[in-house]
């Protein structure tokens, strides 16, 4: 099959087309022919030799497929060979052929193509265990979302507020903040040209947001704990400012917050098949719905996935860029 691997650590010229073996597949694994591959930001972290995959996963990027089921072991997932899915992986998306677990493989939200639902798997899953499992956002709350324009940030805005809740948002352009407003949110923040601290205390009265999502970490730490409500939670995901800060432990205590965070990569197939049942049960519906929608900014052929991690770095894009098979 064609694969992209890593040649060494670099930037995205360090992407490279290449024959490989099709994957062999573990007990509970399905093998799917893959026609759409979603690109996220642990792909760029991998390809700089910053996360390598967890032991026994692929060394090929690649962290969610669309496809068809061609062979394996289905179990009692309700799956058939044959099947369209969309599938969360641990590795080898970018690839002709990759192996799944079958338990983190999800049909194809209804009125979806391919493409969209390609980028599906890695930010539903990421955005449902943080925001409504670890954080525990329940009714009534509100949600502030760093990287609101991201993959991710996309994906929480609209899911939060389908499910009736306030959402803020951070992003790096007057064009993003009409782009998340358009989505749903109740503000976007330019984090280049206004204080986010500031903004989120000034819409909510004073009171703060109930919950932080935090891709940026570092120094934003203790900002967030400022505009966070008493009783309050920020939960990490991802370190683009740092892994290192300095926290007020003086509001912790006094207002009882909480500071978490989780990656979800390495967690077992059983944790991340339960989040696959909670995401068929509560979101699929909402996709099939119409209420919200992956949002796709551009696609490009498997062999310029070099063209796609460029265009991640420059940081252009409004959702996910799609790697077509």
């Amino acid at each position: 099959m064609k694969a992209v691997e890593i040649s060494q650590p670099g930037g995205p010229e360090v992407l490279v087309l290449v024959d490989r073996p099709v994957p062999e597949l573990k007990p509970g694994e399905v093998l799917i022919k893959v026609s759409a591959a979603g690109i996220n930001r642990p792909d760029v972290f991998q390809r700089k030799g910053n996360y390598p995959p967890p032991p026994g996963a692929s060394d090929l990027p690649g962290l969610e497929v669309v496809g068809e089921i061609v062979s394996g072991d289905t179990g009692d997932t309700g799956l058939s060979i044959g099947d369209k899915v969309c599938a969360l992986v641990a590795g080898g998306g970018y690839a002709e052929y990759c192996a799944a677990p079958a338990a983190q493989c999800l049909p194809i939200p209804k009125g979806l193509s391919d493409v969209e639902a390609a980028g599906l798997p890695e930010t539903y899953y990421t955005v449902w265990t943080n925001v409504f499992d670890r954080g525990c956002l329940a009714d009534g709350e509100s949600l502030l979302v760093h990287g609101g324009a991201s993959g991710i940030g996309t994906t929480a805005v609209q899911l939060a507020t389908a499910m009736g809740h306030k959402v803020y948002a951070t992003v790096g352009s007057d064009e993003r903040v009409q782009a998340v407003e358009g989505l749903g949110a109740v503000q976007g923040i330019n984090y280049r040209t206004q204080d986010y601290v500031e903004e989120v205390k000034k819409a909510t009265d004073g009171k703060g947001v109930d919950v932080v999502l935090d891709m940026v970490a570092g120094d934003y730490i203790n900002r967030n704990i400022n505009c966070l409500a008493d009783d309050g939670r920020i939960v990490i995901i991802a370190l683009l400012g740092g892994a290192k800060a300095t926290i007020d432990c003086n509001q912790v205590l006094r207002r009882r917050l909480t500071v978490t965070g989780s990656t979800l990569r390495p967690r077992p197939v059983a944790f991340k098949a339960d989040i696959a049942q909670s995401l068929k049960t509560r979101v699929w519906p909402l996709l099939e719905a119409g209420k919200i929608r992956p949002i796709v900014h551009a696609t490009f052929p498997l062999e310029r996935a070099c063209d796609a991690h460029a265009m991640m770095d420059a940081g252009e894009q409004i959702g996910k860029i799609v790697l077509t098979v």
